[in-house]
């Protein structure tokens, strides 16, 4: 049985052998000049604002649970549009219902005034 399994483990030796030895030999050639600006925040270009413990707004909450949640909307349409010929008209059904319910989701957020960014 450890046979079968053995061309598994090589590679599984060698994929950790590799990641010891290039993080070892990074570290190993690495050079290291610190000045007081490699020190600094930086943030995507800008310079940072406010400290790390500011308090976020509950609406950027919000608007990244509805991101997640739309966008796994399009996560579940995709093996439906690819197994679409084989569901047939009730896999056509299913799917509409799937997106009516979240289209009145969508509409009872955007009343509620969740997706306007003040």
């Amino acid at each position: 049985m450890l046979r079968e399994y053995a061309p598994l483990l090589l590679l599984v030796g060698i994929v950790i052998v590799s990641a010891v030895a290039m993080i070892g030999l990074s570290h190993a050639i690495q050079t290291r000049r610190p000045t007081q600006v490699k020190g600094m925040p930086y943030e995507s270009g800008m310079p940072a604002l406010g400290g790390t413990r500011d308090r976020f707004s509950v609406k950027f909450y919000l608007v990244a649970m509805l991101f997640i949640v739309f966008d796994l909307e399009a996560v579940f349409m995709i093996p439906w549009a690819v197994s679409f010929r084989q569901l047939g008209l009730l896999g056509l059904i299913e799917m509409l219902v799937f997106v009516l319910i979240l289209l009145v989701a969508y509409i009872y957020v955007w009343k509620r005034g969740a997706l306007e960014w003040e």
